[in-house]
């Protein structure tokens, strides 16, 4: 009778830490799902990008630096979302994403401020389209980071609760990093109008 009750308790306790150990792992995919929502409106966004600049350099003819600049700000934001959709969560992939966010939103709005002095490029059906499309998708990003923090925020209070943080320690699951815009201007939308 002892030994059945000894293995009802040896029992209850592998199943309540197998349910930890389920957990931190439904935790951890969650957020990891939720980064893979961002890499889908980030795409977008860059697809977008070449489109726009296209549009634009027909117009902008002597704004070539700032035609450039995006392309190459493009480039840097697309390595720092490869970076982090590798390894969502890990610090120095989401610093590398971030850091390439803020400056392809910067070039953005240079681009934007710039296109101000081309009426014609104002007025033009496209660029309405594009900009149209680019503002949408920015809000989009928005929602997905604020999905993506709340995970990150649910997994590592889950791994960092008693007894949690015995379990997590003990299988290695690392602390997850939200993705946090550092700039104030940064944290707003590019803003497009046209009109």
């Amino acid at each position: 009778m002892g030994s059945i009750i000894l293995l009802i308790v040896i029992a209850v306790i592998v199943f309540w830490l197998v349910g930890i150990y389920n957990g931190l792992v439904t935790a951890r995919n969650g957020y990891k799902n939720a980064f893979a929502q961002i890499d889908v409106q980030l795409q977008r966004r860059y697809d977008l990008i070449p489109n726009l600049v296209e549009t634009a350099k027909a117009y902008m003819a002597h704004e070539r630096q700032t035609l450039e600049a995006v392309i190459a700000a493009r480039g840097a934001a697309m390595g720092g979302l490869a970076a982090a959709k590798a390894n969502p969560g890990d610090p120095q992939a989401m610093q590398q994403l971030t850091a390439g966010e803020n400056q392809l939103t910067g070039t953005l709005k240079s681009l934007f401020a710039v296109s101000e002095n081309y009426p014609d490029l104002k007025a033009n059906q496209n660029m309405l389209q594009l900009s149209e499309e680019l503002t949408s998708t920015e809000n989009k990003v928005s929602f997905a980071r604020q999905a993506y923090n709340d995970g990150v925020m649910y997994y590592n209070n889950k791994r960092e609760v008693f007894p949690s943080s015995i379990i997590a320690n003990m299988f290695n699951f690392a602390p997850a990093t939200s993705w946090e815009v550092e700039s104030p201007e940064a944290k707003k939308a590019v803003k497009v109008s046209f009109s």
